[in-house]
């Protein structure tokens, strides 16, 4: 599980996340929806312990991530896909993260065929699409099979058979008990793909609720995001 109490982050004067407060539970996809700016990537940085919070408590497991051990054996994250060491073969850049967590070589075989990318595992990651980095970075966030699972804007580069295999992905991958957390821009795909929606809005929360819930009151998910993303400009909500 993931939970955040009245999680704040400022960076001088500017406030990205304010007073935050949610909880993703485990056993189905969470989305996690808002305009640039509106403070997602900072959570998710805030989460896996890459930026300090100014105040209030990010959760996993009930630990802060910093506190973990063997922190890929219980979370696993795709922020950015191009994060990776181009002159490494994908193969050795799994090695290299599995090595850090004791994840044997086993493992990344495994998660390599998971992903797609078996047949290509020994070539550089330099030369990589990227649909095929973001597979490999999905690849990464799988490799300590852990419970907890967030990814952002996972569907960047995938061409439409890539889209339905993340989609099913996701979806298994909840059904298995864990608890993924999901940001992206793509509505359609983010119907089809959570059952439980939380909407930011500079740095703010502006809803939690089911999908079944949202497209109760307005005609599409997509209806929902830009009502509600546009009366939380109108009001005035404070950045």
């Amino acid at each position: 599980m993931i939970e955040l109490h009245r999680l704040t982050k400022r960076y001088g004067d500017t406030r990205a996340v304010h007073d935050l407060s949610f909880t993703v539970a485990p056993g189905h996809v969470t989305g996690f929806l808002g305009p640039n700016g509106a403070g997602k990537s900072t959570t998710m940085r805030l989460i896996l312990g890459l930026d300090a919070p100014t105040s209030g408590t990010a959760l996993v497991n009930g630990r802060p991530y910093t506190s973990l051990a063997r922190p890929m054996r219980e979370v696993g994250a795709l922020l950015d896909a191009n994060a990776v060491h181009g002159g490494r073969s994908a193969y050795d850049h799994l090695l290299c993260l599995a090595r850090t967590n004791d994840i044997g070589p086993r493992r990344v075989a495994e998660v390599l065929e998971q992903v797609g990318l078996a047949g290509v595992a020994r070539k550089r990651v330099g030369g990589f699409s990227l649909g095929m980095k973001q597979r490999l970075g999905i690849a990464a966030a799988l490799l300590g099979d852990p419970k907890v699972l967030m990814f952002d804007e996972p569907v960047n580069g995938l061409d439409p058979d890539g889209v339905r295999w993340i989609r099913d992905l996701m979806r298994s991958l909840a059904a298995e008990g864990r608890t993924i957390l999901l940001s992206s821009h793509l509505m359609s795909e983010m119907a089809l793909t959570a059952e439980r929606i939380v909407i930011v809005g500079r740095g703010r929360l502006i809803i939690e609720a089911t999908v079944a819930e949202l497209t109760t009151r307005y005609p599409t998910l997509e209806d929902a995001y830009m009502a509600l993303t546009a009366s939380s400009v109108q009001f005035g909500v404070s950045s």
